[in-house]
């Protein structure tokens, strides 16, 4: 039986650590322009009960997305044993492009793909580069891209990436800004004959684009005084949380009808590190569900602690450190069930389930 595969993966996570007291000093102000009046330390503190971020990482000045996905794909490429020149393609998701230190406007032009392969020195002119822009659910998308493209045998090899710099794209008067961050996650994919049945088994995607689309968007900043003509990633906190806990949940139960297996069989959930409370709250409701309300130790694993929400880049930098064995409470073992989901910015959702 023909399937894809997730061969090798890799990932970057950047060196510069920014902690919740680095915000200290700023000034926050709501979305009215009206300055906060909270101590500063008592909004951090309240921030880290709510999301469990206590810090995050920013790519150095001279990085930029497209320099942060180079060093992932290389990674990936190395850790997949392939030709680099026999890829088929390259799905590069990300939002904002490639945005300078100091900077926030954004350039896509060449495609950041197409700066990822001309990165990675491929000469093979049917190697196609191309961007996908879905919000956070981006790099899961092109999994889900990818495997379409196999099954119409257009492809049998693609190397998906996710990459982003959202440090470039703040409000640094907006609280909401604490929660982003920079890094990148790559993974190539091959289209082959598994005996055994690994590979993905199904996958599940919706976008709600009414009211839902304005939930995240590019806006003013909260202070009064700023240049109306810079803009920055807004987002309506309380919205989001309820449509993905409206949402997720039956997407991932969608997901794994269409594979026909049950919760019990699921081994680990890599969700989407957007929020600690949030993806709890998610996979609570997955299992309320199936009518449980013990949920599994170490099903879910996290890294916003440490890392924060770098959008496109946390599930595959997450699956990287699973994988390579570098998140300690998290291993995975031939033909354990794994369950992919993720919520972001359209809005959008999706969900694969992959067998190892």
């Amino acid at each position: 039986m023909f399937r894809t595969m997730i061969i090798g993966s890799g990932s970057y996570i950047p060196e510069e650590i920014k902690t919740n007291r680095d915000f200290e000093t700023h000034d926050f102000y709501g979305d009215d322009q009206k300055r906060i009046d909270t101590p500063v330390q008592e909004i951090t503190d309240k921030f880290q009960q709510i999301t469990g971020i206590e810090e995050r990482r920013y790519a150095s000045d001279d990085q930029t997305s497209s320099d942060l996905a180079f060093i992932a794909s290389d990674y990936a490429l190395m850790d997949s044993g392939i030709d680099k020149e026999t890829l088929d393609q390259i799905i590069f998701a990300h939002n904002y492009g490639d945005v300078p230190k100091h900077h926030n406007q954004v350039d896509a032009v060449p495609s950041l793909g197409s700066r990822l392969k001309q990165r990675l020195g491929i000469k093979n002119p049917s190697c196609v580069a191309y961007d996908i822009l879905f919000g956070c659910p981006g790099w899961l998308q092109g999994v889900i891209h990818a495997d379409a493209f196999f099954k119409a045998g257009i492809a049998k090899r693609i190397l998906v990436v996710g990459s982003e710099t959202l440090s470039r794209v703040i409000d640094p008067y907006d609280r909401d800004s604490m929660i982003f961050s920079d890094g990148a996650g790559a993974t190539v994919l091959e289209y082959r004959n598994e005996e055994d049945g690994s590979g993905i088994l199904s996958s599940s995607v919706q976008s709600h684009c009414i009211d839902e689309a304005g939930y995240i968007n590019f806006g003013e900043s909260n202070f009064p005084d700023a240049d109306p003509g810079i803009r920055y990633i807004k987002m309506k906190g309380r919205k989001v949380y309820e449509y993905a806990l409206r949402h997720v949940p039956l997407a991932m139960k969608d997901c794994l009808d269409k594979a026909g297996l049950d919760i019990g069989d699921v081994k680990k959930i890599f969700i989407h590190q957007a929020n600690e409370k949030m993806d709890e709250a998610i996979i609570k409701a997955f299992f309320k569900i199936y009518g449980l309300r013990d949920i599994p130790d170490f099903i879910m694993p996290m890294s916003i602690h440490k890392f924060g929400n770098s959008s496109v880049a946390t599930i595959p930098t997450l699956y990287d450190l699973v994988i390579h064995h570098l998140m300690p409470d998290h291993e995975l073992m031939k033909g354990d069930i794994i369950l992919f989901a993720s919520v972001g910015a359209g809005m959008n959702i999706n969900a694969v389930c992959y067998r190892m």
